[in-house]
């Protein structure tokens, strides 16, 4: 959605000012004229929700208003919704968060994940790997690819990586590159993971990355290495933490700060 303001006109201000009364805020007719009432009653929903009390109504500050409906799941599951996760993951697009959430949420349900420190550690873990919200494909790096070769090369069979990747035939490096909110990466990973959700991603890797198939395969990942990942948080140990999913330390300031945040966001 567009950016409102002070001096703004137009339906989309009309709107935003009828949003803004049903939440019982002091406000004029509707009348489509972004004014100083309508900034003082901005400024009010957007204190009350925690955010930056600015007068600029973005898409954060629209949620706050008309928040979108999400599925009733028991728990602290039923708390996470996606102006929280946005207010945890400063940046991202709100579009992004609303779409994919529900994915993750019901992948986390399904593997009996639904408490606090492990619903952080997902939308921690996709802080660091996707900052987007967003399934991604691994990127090109020195860490996968050599200077001058293929996409990938390091992870074809016969190197370190791919030997340790289960990576058996030519080209698997690139096919079994890493995908999705979690980095699924390697032949391994890709069969022991597509028979936990029922999907032959061996066949069919790029599957990995449509957003069910995502959300799932992260919360059966965190499941698999649960009792490392809860015994390092209980700790604050979050560089362990960060390690049992992604082998090192990449992302772990970006990881550390949401899930900090979340600790206090998720009451």
């Amino acid at each position: 959605m567009a950016l409102l303001k002070l001096g703004a006109r137009g339906p989309d201000v009309a709107s935003l000012q009828q949003g803004l009364r049903s939440k019982g805020l002091v406000i004029d007719d509707p009348d489509g004229v972004f004014g100083t009432t309508t900034d003082r009653a901005v400024r009010a929903i957007q204190q009350s929700a925690g955010l930056n009390p600015d007068g600029l109504a973005g898409e954060l500050t629209h949620e706050a208003i008309f928040p979108t409906p999400m599925k009733l799941r028991p728990g602290p599951l039923g708390r996470v919704t996606p102006l929280l996760v946005g207010r945890m993951l400063a940046g991202t697009r709100l579009y992004n968060i609303t779409v994919n959430l529900p994915f993750v949420l019901d992948g986390l349900e399904t593997c009996g994940l639904g408490d606090k420190p492990m619903i952080l550690m997902a939308l921690a873990t996709i802080r660091a790997e996707s900052a987007a919200f967003l399934p991604i494909d691994e990127e090109i790096s020195n860490l996968n690819t050599d200077p001058g070769a293929k996409p990938f090369n390091r992870y074809e069979p016969g190197t370190g990586p791919g030997k340790r990747l289960g990576n058996t035939r030519a080209g698997d490096g690139a096919r079994y590159k890493g995908r999705g909110f979690v980095q699924l990466t390697g032949r391994d990973n890709y069969k022991r993971f597509g028979a936990k959700i029922g999907a032959d991603l061996i066949a069919s890797p790029e599957s990995a990355k449509d957003p069910a198939m995502a959300g799932r395969i992260l919360a059966e990942f965190l499941a698999a290495n649960q009792t490392r990942i809860r015994d390092a948080l209980a700790k604050q140990d979050f560089a362990t933490a960060r390690k049992a999913v992604n082998g090192g330390k990449h992302g772990l300031p970006a990881f550390e700060a949401c899930y900090r945040a979340g600790e206090t966001l998720l009451a």
